[in-house]
């Protein structure tokens, strides 16, 4: 997943109440995940979920008495503003990418329809063209979204925390932290997304086919490793020659992990617009009282 080597980690009280001990772990098992692994469809679904299991955990952090008390003293605050925009920015990126994966599953649900029907060489080679087009849209969108919310990474937890107690500080730092643990997450879809469309090279049939075949293995034993680039190119040698039954299998089992891991994805992304929307009016609720 996204490189990001400054992640910070809390630092807890001895006492610590074990809902904050829990989101310690939860936020060590994303560390663990975007250390260790590439961003494949499977690595940014289980980065989605377990944001989702984070959230959960900080809603009933907020709707404790002791952290309702601790934060409800500090309305004026220069963090207080900060925890509040946290929220709303990221809204605003996952809202859009909620776009961009919706639309993406809709070209590649058409794409694979028009491959199932197979009525002829040019409406095949006319709906591939039509998702290359697409595929481009995205490539776009998804790098305007990289750079704002790699913006955002760069701001997050700038104000210091000065003569602050204890408990109070806590619950300011796993804030901060479940907000900068969102960020790479988001970038590796993002930086999934704005893969280039890969356009084959004039390299040979053999080379093309030996390509082809390694892709269906991959489809049929690896369904989570499957790139876009690599569904890309067999695309790309459909549009460039016939559309034989061999090559419209290939891609069809391509799209078909893609399709799925859109689905995934677009689930995962609606749990964390609801969890973010829930965790802002929690804030705003505890604050203003």
């Amino acid at each position: 997943m996204a490189n990001r080597c400054h992640i910070r980690s809390i630092s807890l009280p001895s006492r610590s109440h074990p809902i904050t001990l829990k989101i310690q772990q939860e936020l060590n098992k994303l560390r663990t995940l975007e250390a260790s692994s590439t961003s494949t469809l499977e690595t940014i679904s289980n980065g989605l979920s377990g944001l989702q299991e984070l959230y959960k955990c900080l809603d009933e952090l907020l709707g404790l008495p002791s952290t309702q008390q601790a934060l409800s003293h500090h309305q004026h605050e220069k963090w207080v503003n900060e925890l509040l925009d946290g929220p709303v920015r990221l809204l605003d990126v996952c809202g859009s990418l909620r776009d961009v994966i919706s639309q993406f599953k809709e070209n590649v649900g058409d794409l694979q329809s028009a491959l199932r029907r197979r009525k002829g060489d040019l409406c095949i080679e006319s709906s591939i063209k039509n998702y290359i087009c697409s595929r481009k849209k995205m490539n776009k969108g998804a790098k305007k979204l990289l750079a704002a919310i790699r913006k955002m990474d760069s701001k997050a937890g700038a104000s210091t925390l000065l003569d602050q107690d204890q408990q109070l500080s806590t619950v300011i730092g796993v804030l901060r932290e479940v907000n900068s643990m969102s960020i790479p997450i988001l970038e590796s879809l993002l930086m999934f997304l704005s893969t280039p469309f890969l356009k084959s090279k004039p390299s040979g049939w053999s080379l093309i086919s030996k390509y082809m075949h390694k892709e269906a293995v991959s489809c049929e034993e690896k369904h989570d490793t499957v790139k876009l680039e690599n569904t890309d190119f067999v695309l790309s040698t459909l549009s460039n020659g016939r559309a034989d039954l061999e090559k419209m299998n290939i891609a069809q089992k391509g799209l078909g992990v893609l399709e799925a891991g859109s689905i995934s994805l677009d689930n995962g992304l609606e749990c964390m617009f609801r969890n973010l929307i829930k965790t802002r009016a929690s804030l705003l609720n505890v604050i203003s009282h």
